[in-house]
């Protein structure tokens, strides 16, 4: 609603209420009682002169010749004659009606009285119907004006607002094909075509986000394809080289290289439901698992032999195995990354959770950077000029949460600490 409409109604009302004011004041202020001393003398003598003819009459109705009504009663308070129904007619009730009276005499001698009616009370009656009937017109008018606005608000303001409303719940829900109805004589009008055409946007916006998924699936459909071929036939080539070798220790190394190559293989597969941009898909299935399985994945996921001492305690922890891999893959290659220094690993236990800490002496990053390299896309200014994506330490956090525990940095003095707390069974 204008501002403008706002005032002329304040005005408006503020003007009505004066005048209506302003009447009744002066309509009291001219009840007055009408001063009619000649003519109640000149009706005294009259009625004195006439005595003998009036005094006759009992009880009668005239006609009252003058601007007033009046009352005749003689000596006795007898009433004689009167001229209007329901004055007073005795001296008691004229005396509370602040009537006049006044004694007629005959030959000196008081042979009755004259009671002059004061209209005080009709008129203040009629007084208070007139200002009663202003009131109430003023009320009505009130009324009208205030129906005719709120009328006015409910068709230029609520109802728009409430299609407007309507639209956005849609658009919330995923509605982006029905258009806005454009009506441009409402409050709302002039952003009508805007939201309309913020839905046109949402929607390019949706068909571009929904060809990008899929230009993206396709994506990791053929890369996924072209890195299990290789993969297959590193598997191949290893198995290969297990049965003709007689090398102990080279026996060992192929064996390795056999256990990544599967758990390359098996990351792959994830690759179909999941991306980097949608960790939340990646399925994670924790179980009991001896600690010693950790101590076996460090020694998998170690492929430059940097941990130099590795304290795994006896325990049974929840946990998923192939995520743990990932995780202590991550780990190691951060360390081998920005670190290239020897790694050590220990272990304690603490309130319910087995904690496994991966040290290196590289430095570490700035403390006020430790709350900030977990997030996704996140690097600490010590990978200036080094490959990354920022995103290992993400995954990790996430897939260690999914399982129940935590992932914690700190600097150690010396270098990077990364904690992973694994709940205990």
């Amino acid at each position: 609603m204008k501002r403008r409409f706002i005032v002329l109604y304040v005005i408006l009302f503020s003007l009505l209420s004066g005048i209506i004011c302003a009447y009744i004041l002066h309509s009291g202020s001219e009840q007055v009682m009408p001063q009619y001393t000649t003519e109640i003398n000149r009706l005294i003598i009259d009625t004195g002169e006439n005595w003998d003819e009036i005094s006759t009459m009992n009880n009668a109705f005239v006609e009252s010749r003058e601007a007033f009504d009046y009352a005749v009663i003689d000596s006795e308070s007898r009433l004689i004659c009167y001229t209007k129904e329901g004055i007073s007619t005795t001296v008691s009730a004229a005396t509370g009606h602040f009537d006049i009276i006044r004694d007629i005499e005959v030959d000196g001698k008081a042979a009755g009285k004259l009671i002059v009616h004061n209209p005080y009370a009709e008129q203040k009656r009629l007084s208070d119907i007139r200002n009663a009937r202003m009131i109430g017109c003023m009320a009505a008018l009130m009324l009208i004006v205030s129906v005719i606005y709120f009328v006015f608000l409910r068709k230029r303001v609520v109802e728009p607002f409430g299609k407007l409303k309507g639209f956005a719940v849609r658009v919330a829900g995923g509605d982006l094909e029905t258009p806005l109805e454009m009506d441009e004589g409402n409050i709302f009008g002039a952003f009508t075509e805007s939201f309309d055409i913020m839905r046109e946007e949402l929607r390019a916006s949706r068909k571009r986000e929904e060809a990008a998924v899929k230009s993206r699936k396709e994506l990791i459909a053929e890369l996924s394809h072209d890195i299990k071929t290789p993969v297959s036939s590193i598997k191949a080539m290893v198995d290969y080289l297990e049965l003709v070798t007689q090398d102990d220790e080279t026996r060992e190394t192929l064996e390795s290289i056999n256990s990544k190559a599967d758990r390359i293989d098996k990351l792959v597969q994830n690759m179909f439901h999941a991306t980097l941009e949608e960790l939340e898909q990646l399925q994670v299935d924790p179980q009991e698992m001896s600690s010693r399985e950790i101590g076996n994945i460090i020694k998998e996921c170690d492929a430059q032999k940097k941990v130099t001492e590795a304290d795994i305690k006896d325990c049974i922890v929840y946990a998923d195995k192939l995520r743990l891999e990932q995780v202590f893959g991550n780990i190691f290659s951060n360390s081998y990354k920005y670190a290239d220094t020897e790694i050590t690993v220990s272990s304690f236990f603490d309130e319910g959770f087995f904690v496994v800490e991966i040290s290196d002496k590289g430095g570490g990053v700035p403390d006020e950077e430790l709350d900030i390299i977990m997030g996704k896309f996140c690097r600490g200014t010590n990978a200036a000029g080094k490959e990354g994506s920022g995103i290992g330490l993400y995954i990790s956090h996430y897939l260690i949460g999914q399982m129940g525990g935590e992932l914690n940095c700190r600097n150690n003095g010396e270098g990077f600490t990364v904690s992973l707390r694994l709940r205990l069974i």
